[in-house]
This record gives C-alpha cells, structure tokens and sequence, in this order.
C-alpha cells in the first residue's frame, strides 16, 4: 500500500523543473512521481492540524455564530429589523443572494466546462472550485429563504401536494430560482462527489485508525479501482459534467431574470442573462484566486497549483472583465437609443445620483482593474493577483447593490423617494454569511483532499502506456508507438504496485 512505501523527500521548490514534456510536465513543477503526489495532497489530512488552522477556524466558526444569531433575532422579530422597506423593498437580501450565487459559478465551469474541453490545467484546481461552489450556494440560500418572512412556511415554495390546495406561482421568476439553484446545487455536489471517489479510496487505504479506515470505507463506495470502476467512474463523469454545463448557463441565467421580466427602468433589459453569466464567472474566478493563492502558500501546493494556473485563471478575468464593462456600457447606450426618460434618468441616477459613489467604486473595480492583467508580469504577479482578485468581488457585489437599489430607491413618484440605509443587522448577517463559507471550507482543507490526485496523475507523462525514464531521467515515449490517451493513472499506479 502506499502507506507503507519507503518516503522520500518531496520537492517543494517549483523552480526545480524538469525539462518540459507534454502537458503534464509544463502544468506540475518539480518532476514528482505518483507517489509524491499521494503524498503532498494525503498528509494534510491525516497529520494534526497546525495552530494556524485553528486559528482560522475559531474566527470563521465566530463569524457562522454571528450568522445564527442574526437569523434568530430576525425570525423573532420580523423581516422590519432589516433596512427593507418602501420604495426598497428588497435591499441587502437580494443583494448577498446574487453575489453568492455569482461566487459559486467557477467551481462549476472549472469542473464541467473545462474538462469537456479537456483542458488539463483545470486538474489542480476543480476539486477547491467545486467545494467553493457548493459552500457558495448554501450562504446564497440563506438569504431569499430568511427574506420570505414566515420562514417555517417555505415549503410552500416547493409543489408538494397539500391540505390547502396551495401551488406556487409558477410565472414568477423568484419560484424558477428555487428551481433552478435547488438543480445547480444537486448536481454540483453529486459532481463533487464523484469525482472524490477515487482519492476517497486512497486515503482509506493509508489509514491506520479504525474509525477512519471505515468512514472512508463507507463513502468509497467499495473502490478498488478495477477496470470495471474506471469505466464506470468515467461514464458517469462525463455524463454529470454534460448535465452542469448547461446549468453554468442557465442558473444566472434565471437569477438575472428576477429583474429582467419586471418593467422597471434600470431592469427592464434583455442584455441581463448573458451579462449575469459573465458576471458570475468574473466574480467566481476571483475568488478561486484568493483561495488558491493562500491554500498554495500554506499547504506547500506550489508544484500541484503553479503559477501557470493562476496566470490561466487571472487571463479568464481579464476576459469576462472586459465583458462585464462592456455590458455597462451598452446598458448606458440603451438607455440613450430608447428614448425613454425614465430609463434614461434611472441611469444618470445611478452615475451622479446619490448612489454615485457605489456606482464609480463599481466601474473602478470591475472596469479599470481587470485590465492590467494584459500585462503578462502583472499576471504572474502572486500580490497582485491577489489583491485584485479581493478588489473584483468588492466591485462585484457594489455591481449587485448597484443594480438593486439605484433602480427601486427613486421610482415613479417623487413623492416615495427614499434613501436605503441597511441596519446593523443587514451588515451583521453579510458578515456572518462569510463566516459560515470559510468554517466549511477550512473543514473541506482539513478532512477532504483539497487536490483530485487521480485527475492530477492522469495528465502527468507517467500515465502515458508508452512512459519510459531515458537515461538521463527525462520522461520519454516510444518514438514509434501512436500516442494514446492516457490511462486513468491511479489504475497504472495501482497495476505497478501490483507488479511490484
């Protein structure tokens, strides 16, 4: 077992590169073996914790208590202890929703878009993309279900048959959001899971505790990874990545839509579903920035999450940056060719209303900062890159507060104009809901395999049939033989074992 292989020192430096050949060798640093890879994802989480995580885990767990006790002296009290109210009638809520959904959207495309197109560098970094998700989704849920008022009756929201022959109202759009996130999160963690199942395997295999061994053993699912499994495994995983990639789509899709169907100026556009979309992933990405930035530095990941992801990663916010400022624009233009006043005042009220100052930070960060990833130092740059990616969420949630509030604050009436203000217990929930994704994210980095190792090990040249060790320790192919696609690696690593 690998276990109880004889350890060796593991490369840590990713300067220490081997000479480039094939993808995996240009996307993993260091010339490590299967071996060493088992080994740097494996140990932490089976050594004990260090003093920084808990730490970190202590103030998140504070920040989730904080959450729980704004939530129960909103219940108590009512949906009036939040800043809501006419003409706002949504505020804060909606705003968090949206920019938590929007977070959850990379995890997603990491895992099913980019592995449809087999693009090898997504490897490293789905198996934190899609837990982000995941964590993502549920502090986005939060937030519609605790605005309903009476939140012990939201399983009215749902179709199930009952005394009072009450249905939802299917033709409203905030009914296809409980639809449409409900799917998005099924499939994302049943994606999740999945994928864990191989590394799930290998980490009971190197158990020694009993309860360990047998927790792992139970949600293994029995893996032994059989020529059998394999084909199994990836049945079923291209067929869930082909599901969730039109779920990608779709979801903000339906999200914009709260806003898109309504006649109000500022709303009332058919530019949202795409521009959403874009928003989300801009948004998503950089958060997986800001995770794998710190996750990489404190876990020793540099060779598994390179500079080469990050730089990938920081070029796809670049493009949807681009994208999102271009759908600001055009929204202005629209406004101007429609010849509309009241659209055309909601949006000079959104540039040099009271609100301006939100509206600029939005353009500032979402616009202007993106753009010095054009430079490729920049890009490579790991302060920059994490300093710009905490700025793009910043602008991305102003983008959403924005979009919300400027729109319902002055409407048809001067009369019920108004000035939104959220109170302490808006702000105090915001922050809280932070609290909860990190406490369940920190659990994810201590007990789960933060890096798919069998995914991993399947784009290294070592999982090639043909892979051989020249004579002066490069990887090599046999000049002659056709190239293949690599086997699932944990299957050759599992064949050498056994030869062995």
């Amino acid at each position: 077992m690998a276990h109880k292989e004889e350890s060796k020192s593991i490369p840590t430096d990713p300067s220490a590169q081997a000479p480039a050949h094939g993808d995996g060798d240009r996307l993993i640093k260091g010339n490590l073996s299967f071996h060493d890879i088992t080994e740097m994802v494996s140990r932490h989480t089976e050594k004990k914790a260090p003093l920084a995580w808990y730490v970190a885990f202590g103030t998140a767990l504070s920040g989730t208590l904080l959450l729980l006790a704004m939530l129960a002296y909103q219940v108590w009290n009512g949906v009036g202890v939040w800043g809501n109210n006419q003409p706002v009638g949504w505020g804060w809520p909606i705003v968090n929703f949206v920019f938590w959904v929007g977070i959850g959207h990379a995890g997603t495309l990491i895992s099913a878009i980019l592995f449809l197109f087999r693009q090898h560098w997504r490897t490293s970094i789905n198996r934190a993309a899609e837990a982000m998700t995941l964590f993502a989704v549920m502090c986005a849920l939060i937030f519609p279900t605790f605005h309903v008022g009476r939140v012990w009756a939201i399983y009215w929201t749902l179709p199930i048959p009952n005394q009072m022959e009450m249905w939802p109202q299917f033709k409203s759009p905030l009914l296809w959001d409980v639809f449409a996130v409900s799917s998005y999160f099924l499939v994302s963690l049943v994606f999740w899971y999945v994928g864990l199942v191989p590394d799930l395997a290998t980490l009971r295999d190197r158990a020694s505790n009993f309860w360990r061994k047998r927790i792992l053993g139970f949600f293994s699912l029995g893996w032994t990874g059989a020529n059998r499994h394999w084909r199994n495994y990836e049945k079923a995983y291209l067929l869930l990545a082909g599901l969730a990639t039109p779920l990608v789509l779709s979801v903000h899709s339906v999200v914009s839509f709260d806003f898109a169907v309504s006649v109000l100026p500022g709303w009332h556009t058919t530019i949202f579903p795409p521009y959403f979309v874009a928003g989300a992933i801009f948004s998503g990405f950089a958060m997986v920035v800001t995770l794998m930035v710190i996750t990489r530095e404190i876990y020793g990941l540099k060779n598994l999450i390179t500079l080469d992801h990050l730089e990938k990663m920081n070029i796809i916010i670049l493009v949807t940056g681009t994208i999102v400022g271009f759908a600001y624009i055009t929204e202005f233009f629209m406004a101007w060719y429609s010849g509309v006043e009241y659209e055309q005042y909601a949006f000079l009220n959104r540039a040099f209303g009271p609100y301006a100052w939100a509206y600029w930070i939005m353009m500032t960060c979402n616009l202007v900062s993106p753009q010095l990833f054009w430079f490729k130092k920049l890009r490579r740059s790991i302060p920059v890159m994490f300093a710009l990616s905490i700025v793009v969420n910043i602008g991305m949630w102003f983008e959403r507060f924005v979009i919300t509030i400027t729109s319902l604050h002055r409407d048809f009436l001067p009369s019920s104009w108004g000035y939104f203000e959220p109170t302490w217990v808006d702000i105090g929930t915001f922050v809280g809901s932070f609290g909860l994704f990190f406490t369940l994210f920190l659990l994810f980095l201590r007990f789960v395999p933060m890096v798919a190792m069998s995914e991993v090990k399947g784009v290294m040249p070592q999982a090639d049939p043909h892979y051989h060790e020249g004579g002066d320790g490069r990887p090599e192919r046999d000049g002659d033989a056709p190239y293949i696609e690599p086997a699932p690696a944990a299957a050759v690593e599992a064949r050498r074992q056994n030869n062995s």
